[in-house]
């Protein structure tokens, strides 16, 4: 006989809090009446679901996010909540799957929005390329061999010193050094450390450090870029809470687009652009939706809003990058 309905029946109080059952759902806590051990499925789905929202609910969410700047938020302070993703959830949704797509294809965003990549290249054009750069290669040798005196030489070598911005020499690695030191000699030992790499080193230590912390950077610049709403939307009477839910559905549009535009193969040539220059609009349509204002001033806005938000996001990634140094 099967006794799992005669062990249901018997739970007549919440195991969880006590509170007497007369429903599906506890009227006290919002436990599930009826019980069982879960699956290895539903382990897996409660995993992803609390993680990554997959359900019917991030589809309505999108749709409206992507092709109706601003109506989310605006539907979302008005009170109708039930039919969409809850926004940190939105977020954390599309900026988990970009920063999971960025690191997996190894693609930069100028090749991805490129119209003409190489590789799509014919082969005339590849080898007009190549008689250019043989034409070029030639007429440095014949420069090399007319500036071999020694003022030529030291010409050279002075603008040799200059073909590289992102190596530090000698003297720039000590002046760095002995700033460290002032700050602390811990940091200064970390310093001296971080000079000591290989170039293949550093490389593989700023990557390591712009994939594990840049996403927290990222979202900790959440408050600031809805503290930068909050001043220019001085005396439109709008809490902090609702200029940082503008702040996640814009960034989580943001995020979503981006990883978009990863995706695309090259054979779409024209969707990468067309991407970003929505982009580019969508954030003042967004802003006139949910705060109105005319079109010249809710333009000015967008500008200070994207460059400061822009500094600080410098200012993050680099902050990013310090950690490598440090650590």
């Amino acid at each position: 006989m099967n006794n799992e309905p005669q062990v249901q029946h018997a739970i007549t109080n919440c195991p969880n809090c006590g509170t007497p059952l007369t429903g599906k759902f506890c009227q006290g806590c919002g436990q599930a009446a009826h019980l069982h051990v879960p699956s290895a499925r539903e382990f897996l789905h409660e995993f992803i679901a609390h993680y990554v929202a997959l359900e019917g609910k991030l589809w309505t969410s999108m749709k409206l996010l992507v092709f109706r700047p601003g109506r989310l938020t605006r539907d979302y302070i008005e009170g109708k909540r039930a039919r969409y993703i809850e926004p940190l959830r939105l977020y954390l949704t599309f900026s988990i799957i970009f920063f999971a797509i960025f690191k997996l294809s190894g693609n930069s965003f100028g090749e991805a929005v490129s119209s003409a990549p190489s590789a799509r290249d014919s082969q005339a054009v590849i080898e007009a390329k190549a008689e250019a750069a043989r034409e070029v290669a030639a007429a440095l040798e014949e420069k090399r061999a007319q500036d071999a005196t020694p003022a030529g030489a030291a010409v050279l070598r002075k603008n040799k010193d200059r073909r590289s911005v992102i190596e530090f020499d000698e003297g720039d690695t000590n002046r760095l050094q002995k700033f460290a030191d002032s700050v602390h000699p811990t940091l200064g030992k970390k310093v001296a450390h971080f000079s000591s790499l290989t170039e293949a080193e550093r490389n593989a230590a700023l990557k390591r450090a712009f994939f594990s912390n840049t996403p927290y950077a990222i979202f900790l610049l959440m408050p600031v870029f809805a503290a930068l709403l909050k001043l220019l939307y001085l005396g439109s009477g709008r809490r902090y809470g609702e200029h940082l839910l503008f702040a996640l559905h814009a960034n989580a549009f943001a995020f979503l687009m981006l990883s978009v535009i990863l995706l695309l193969p090259d054979s779409i040539s024209l969707a990468g652009p067309l991407l970003m220059l929505w982009m580019v609009f969508y954030l003042p349509t967004a802003m006139r939706k949910v705060y109105g204002g005319g079109r010249v001033l809710t333009a000015l806005r967008w500008i200070v809003l994207m460059t400061m938000h822009l500094l600080c996001s410098v200012f993050a990634v680099l902050a990013a990058f310090g950690l490598a140094v440090i650590t």
